[in-house]
């Protein structure tokens, strides 16, 4: 018997198409990331399962249960379903362990004693049995979010739902949660997972759905996906998730916005705060070193491109720039303290790098360098 089951699934708001006939069937064990460009109908998706978006045609089946029948006992059926959403809805005025104990108490008329037996279990298993007793604004947002999953582990659900559990949070304290959910995977708990988290995805999930033009566009494993999708969008989608370019056209041009762009890229796949640091450096000697080169009368046209190698765990950072064949590594720029001072960077970037390499093609200087 699946776990769950979606058959024919439409859902409009107005005049505003999200999902049209999307199908999909969930078996025991399994975890599922729902990914996809903002507004195309993930959380949509997620929501209409606990029938929080009421879908205008289609029939949900949690096991065996249609949550979506006429004559269905919603709420009933509802307790087959945890659903972690991205802000954390604790009830402020209650402690952490009144909130977990909560709904197992009323709903599934569980003792007091055993509720709060099994809600300390659960909280030790996140590490933070000494916050039982603490109040919701005394947490910090990782805190927050590890008691809405113990929350609704209390229910013991068949089907966990995560809505972007760490988009709320702080880059700090994302790992937190998302080792969370790792130790749910380890223990098969069968989840479905919207997230922009995409190296997260690709550890997690066993199934890895794209959403775009009104459904699921395209689904496979994590390395069907991430290495190999099939449709334009798909691979269009998984092209900007591993790179990032940036087009240079000036010498005053926004640096900042280049880092904080780069650190962004960064985040994206948990690079260490070194590392990252050390590529904002990298890229901004570099681009230096090539508007050198340049005549100072010729227009700026430079391309940066870092594309992070997932298999290798390594990054490529590949410069384009137009003008007179001029590599950097290999130009003289004489011996004096001052020379060496002003292109320092060059130093950095041969004591970082795996590689470098340099070619001339077609009136632009080309370098790549694997970091």
């Amino acid at each position: 018997m699946s776990m769950l089951r979606v058959e024919g699934l439409y859902k409009s708001f107005d005049s505003l198409e999200v999902l049209q006939g999307v199908n999909l069937t969930v078996e025991r064990g399994e975890r599922i990331a729902l990914i996809g460009r903002s507004g195309c109908g993930k959380s949509v998706f997620l929501r209409s399962l606990e029938l929080l978006e009421k879908p205008d045609l289609g029939r949900i089946f949690i096991g065996d249960d249609e949550i979506t029948a006429k004559d269905a006992k919603i709420d009933l059926i509802r307790q087959g379903m945890g659903m972690v959403f991205q802000g954390f809805h604790l009830f402020e005025h209650m402690t952490v362990l009144e909130n977990i104990t909560l709904a197992p108490m009323r709903l599934r008329k569980i003792s007091r004693v055993v509720a709060e037996q099994k809600a300390v279990e659960l909280l030790r298993m996140v590490g933070l049995e000494s916050k039982k007793h603490a109040f919701p604004d005394s947490l910090s947002g990782g805190q927050k979010q590890r008691i809405a999953i113990c929350r609704c582990l209390a229910m013991e659900p068949q089907v966990m739902l995560f809505d972007e559990p760490t988009s709320a949070l702080d880059p700090t304290m994302v790992g937190e949660v998302l080792a969370t959910i790792r130790m749910l995977a380890k223990h098969d708990m069968t989840m479905l997972i919207v997230t922009h988290e995409m190296t997260f995805a690709r550890e997690v999930a066993t199934r890895v759905l794209y959403f775009d033009e009104c459904g699921i566009y395209e689904e496979g494993t994590p390395e069907e996906i991430f290495d190999r999708p099939q449709k334009p969008k798909t691979q269009a989608f998984v092209r900007k998730l591993k790179y990032f370019s940036e087009h240079v056209d000036s010498r005053e041009f926004d640096l900042m916005r280049l880092h904080g762009g780069i650190r962004m890229f960064a985040e994206r796949y948990n690079l260490a705060e070194k590392y990252a640091n050390r590529l904002q450096l990298c890229t901004e000697e570099l681009i230096y070193e090539m508007l050198d080169g340049c005549d100072k009368d010729q227009a700026i046209d430079l391309n940066l491109e870092i594309e992070y190698a997932e298999g290798s765990k390594t990054v490529i950072l590949r410069c384009d720039c137009a003008g007179a064949p001029f590599d950097p590594f290999m130009a003289e720029h004489g011996d004096t303290e001052d020379g060496d001072m002003a292109h320092l960077g060059l130093k950095i970037l041969k004591n970082v790098a795996q590689s470098i390499n340099y070619c001339y093609e077609e009136g632009r200087n080309v370098i790549q360098i694997k970091l």
